[in-house]
């Protein structure tokens, strides 16, 4: 058995929105609870609703920008830097602007649909 697992096929979560997320490692690829490793790319005028998650999530922007509004505080990230939500926090993730973002997100625990509580 090998020390170590290269990701070659990540896992591309369906979605309705245009966002590109591929999960390197996580839940839905290697069964991994524990952490999660995904690239993603949210197209100008992406918004997902409010969450309050049970993982701490940190996030690395590549290029483009990202809003992060954290309670009543609005955040805007740009390429080269990275931000830490620890659990629990009330957070929204959008790209108002005119180019898309890409970025890798990593959870911790993993990403899970079930411990992201999105608002409706």
């Amino acid at each position: 058995m090998k020390n170590y697992i290269i990701q070659k096929n990540p896992f591309v979560v369906p979605t309705n929105d245009g966002k590109l997320i591929e999960e390197h490692f996580g839940n839905a690829t290697t069964g991994d609870s524990h952490i999660s490793i995904a690239h993603m790319i949210a197209p100008p005028g992406w918004s997902e609703p409010f969450q309050t998650p049970e993982f701490d999530e940190y996030t690395y922007i590549i290029s483009g920008q990202k809003q992060f509004i954290i309670g009543e505080e609005t955040l805007i990230l740009k390429a080269g830097q990275s931000i830490k939500i620890f659990k629990n926090t009330r957070i929204q993730y959008s790209n108002p602007f005119n180019e898309p973002c890409e970025y890798i997100a990593v959870c911790s625990p993993a990403f899970s649909m079930d411990a992201v509580n999105r608002e409706d």
